[in-house]
């Protein structure tokens, strides 16, 4: 089984797959010879090589500012579906998970979905409860592991051929991904994952499975079934007279009270995992991708929303730095231009959805060279927010995150700062505080006459320095090894005493003109 998993053939599929994203991220037309899969051959060795690449590939259906239109649009549309486990495959999990226990009155062996990291099926408990149990994939977890120890390796051959960002981009990509990947193939992960969710939000009006922990193990995590047609499913939610807009309210005001209040969110609301049932109501399913937001990432996401409604770009732009997604050095007044002009375009009511994203593409192209990044905290936002202005598209025309779900966001920024409904109360809170602030404030003072005052500096601005550090160091590294490598070769022979000094003297001149 190993043996297969690091096969020549899967790693060089693996890699093709790889050097695809390179040239299509770099604009390449080839690499020695190797030219990028065609979209449809992309998806289809996407699917071929399974779990760890299909999630990849959804996570970098966020990056618009990689990959053209007609390769974006393929990964936002690639589903985590495969076929059914084997026969074999399925008993030996079955048995490993529930072994002689008789835990089930019946058990359906055909499943109800089957993804690339499990399959669910229908059973009934003891007690005639209806319970969906999802069954993990036989040796799903040595193929994962397999695969980031691949995509690390090639990726460290690829890493010096990318900018400063882009390899950054992709690091941390790599990183979170292979974090996250390795948590959801756990099923007692996900189980632990429910029921923190549940009782985090249970004040929120959505319904959540119930997990039985006593019969679930890592192999098979068995919870209530939950009954509901799938959020795209269109026709079945106009048959049953649900109001599409307030549905997506509701979706919208959930994930804001996520994101925005509580920093803790489900990253993976794909229309399978949202259910909404006959009286309306949210069902959310599946909690393998459970991220948590800094309070630092928290405020800077805040900061955005709140200067994107009020249209003070350069708040903007400052506050997509402390995010991470813009580098500490790049231009505020060019970019501040760039999103007032982005903010023109989705929230103009004559444009089709067909010309606000043509546009879009138009202007992201244009800013291709910008010092753009994607830090781990913004990998799974950027992508639950891609993925709720999807479903929106489904139902509402010209549907887009600046003129229908900002708006929203904005209404949910005062209990975000934890902000009191009682404005008296809220008056008394800052009053309490001020005798610290004072005391903070004199503090400061003192240090500053004494010369004791220390100022600490954000990972942005440190990685610049880093950064132009070694853009300055390299050219003098590089000069003092042909110089040292010159005074060997004149040691080594006599005769190479002309190449040694012609060497030697080009390295000082390049020295002498930095």
């Amino acid at each position: 089984m190993s043996s297969s998993l690091y096969s020549p053939f899967r790693v060089w599929r693996i890699f093709r797959l790889l050097l695809t994203f390179f040239l299509l991220i770099k604009k390449r037309e080839s690499f020695f010879f190797l030219r990028p899969l065609s979209p449809r051959e992309l998806n289809r060795e996407i699917v071929l090589l399974g779990a760890s690449f299909i999630k990849l590939a959804q996570v970098l259906a966020t990056r618009a500012d990689f990959f053209t239109k007609e390769y974006l649009d393929l990964l936002k549309t690639l589903h985590d579906e495969l076929p059914p486990m084997h026969r074999d495959d399925f008993e030996k999990v079955y048995k490993r998970a529930f072994g002689d226990k008789e835990c089930f009155k019946s058990f359906d062996t055909k499943p109800i979905a089957s993804a690339s990291i499990g399959q669910v099926h229908i059973a009934y408990l003891k007690d005639g409860q209806k319970v969906a149990v999802k069954i993990r994939r036989e040796g799903i977890t040595k193929r994962v592991k397999s695969d980031i120890v691949i995509l690390k390796t090639i990726n460290f051959i690829f890493r010096p051929l990318f900018s400063h960002y882009t390899k950054n981009s992709i690091e941390s990509v790599i990183k979170e991904f292979s974090k996250m990947i390795l948590q959801e193939v756990s099923l007692e992960n996900e189980a632990k994952n429910l029921k923190k969710f549940a009782k985090t939000y249970s004040h929120c009006k959505i319904l959540f499975p119930k997990g039985y922990d006593d019969i679930s193990c890592d192999d098979a995590f068995v919870m209530s079934f939950m009954d509901g047609f799938r959020f795209d499913d269109k026709d079945a939610l106009k048959r049953s007279g649900i109001d599409f807009g307030d549905v997506i309210r509701r979706l919208v005001d959930f994930y804001a009270e996520q994101m925005l209040v509580v920093g803790y969110f489900h990253a993976d609301p794909h229309p399978g995992n949202l259910l909404i049932n006959s009286k309306g109501e949210l069902i959310l399913l599946d909690f393998g991708m459970v991220k948590r937001v800094t309070n630092d990432t928290r405020r800077a996401i805040i900061e955005m929303i709140k200067s994107a409604y009020e249209k003070d770009y350069e708040l903007y732009v400052s506050s997509a730095k402390r995010l991470g997604v813009i580098a500490y050095e790049a231009p505020k007044s060019e970019l501040a231009e760039f999103v007032e002009r982005m903010f023109e375009i989705f929230s103009d009511n004559t444009l089709s959805a067909l010309s606000m994203q043509t546009l879009a593409f138009e202007i992201l192209e244009s800013m291709r060279d910008m010092p753009f990044k994607l830090p781990q905290e913004a990998i799974y936002i950027l992508r639950v927010s891609a993925i709720v202005e999807g479903l929106g598209t489904t139902y509402i025309e010209n549907f887009n995150g600046i003129k229908d779900i900002l708006p929203v966001l904005q209404k949910n920024i005062p209990r975000a700062l934890g902000a009191d409904e009682n404005i008296i109360e809220m008056i008394i809170d800052e009053i309490k505080s001020a005798p610290f602030v004072l005391k903070d404030f004199k503090s400061t003072l003192k240090q500053a006459s004494e010369g004791t005052l220390r100022v600490e500096m954000s990972l942005d601005q440190l990685g610049w320095l880093t950064k132009e550090l070694k853009a300055h160091l390299k050219p003098v590294i590089i000069s003092f090894a042909i110089m040292l490598g010159a005074i060997f070769l004149l040691l080594l022979s006599p005769s190479l005493k002309v190449v040694a000094s012609i060497a030697f003297v080009l390295a000082f001149l390049r020295l002498f003109y930095l």
